[in-house]
């Protein structure tokens, strides 16, 4: 055999030593990331126990005494829950509830599911206000725009059907 031969077949380790004498470079990695985490982990929760717990002044819990209303409650849009049927097609807006800053949780019916993507209520004097905005293949921005009327118990107001572009005088029925 050649000198230059030798030298070329000693230069080249086997491959099989290779291979087997560490771990891929990316597992080493995605290890090395596990452990610096799962450290990280411990140590923040380590923290958190050592850390005193915090007092809570009497003035914001009393056990004695319930909470009262909050100072922007509105007891006006507590009429609005229920569900309301409109008697000229069987479409139902359910109101599940109302914060206190006007944002309900509502549902709208035909006769399935339609995703509501705005509902609010408002007041302006004794006049409380229901704004709907409907999203869904073939409600491409419909809204509601309603009023209460207490004498009657009802939603009454426009519909604005966003895919004909048309308006059109809507009542919705409380449902017993």
């Amino acid at each position: 055999m050649s000198k230059s031969r030798k030298t070329k077949q000693n230069a080249d380790p086997p491959a099989s030593a290779a291979a087997g004498s560490r771990f891929p470079r990316p597992v080493v990695v995605v290890l090395a990331v596990a452990v610096v985490a799962a450290g990280g982990f411990w140590w923040s929760q380590r923290r958190q126990a050592d850390a005193p717990p915090t007092a809570v002044p009497a003035t914001v819990f009393n056990a004695t005494k319930p909470p009262g209303p909050s100072a922007t409650s509105n007891p006006g849009f507590d009429k609005l829950k229920g569900q309301w049927l409109r008697p000229d097609g069987g479409y139902i807006i359910e109101v599940r509830s109302v914060e206190p800053g006007g944002k309900m949780d509502a549902a709208y019916f035909n006769p399935r599911p339609i995703h509501v993507a705005k509902a609010e209520a408002s007041q302006e004097g004794e006049t409380v206000k229901v704004f709907i905005e409907l999203r869904d293949v073939n409600y491409p921005g419909s809204t509601y725009n309603l009023v209460y009327e207490a004498k009657n118990d009802q939603l009454a107001g426009i519909y604005y059907q966003a895919a004909l572009q048309e308006r059109f005088e809507v009542v919705f029925e409380r449902m017993k």
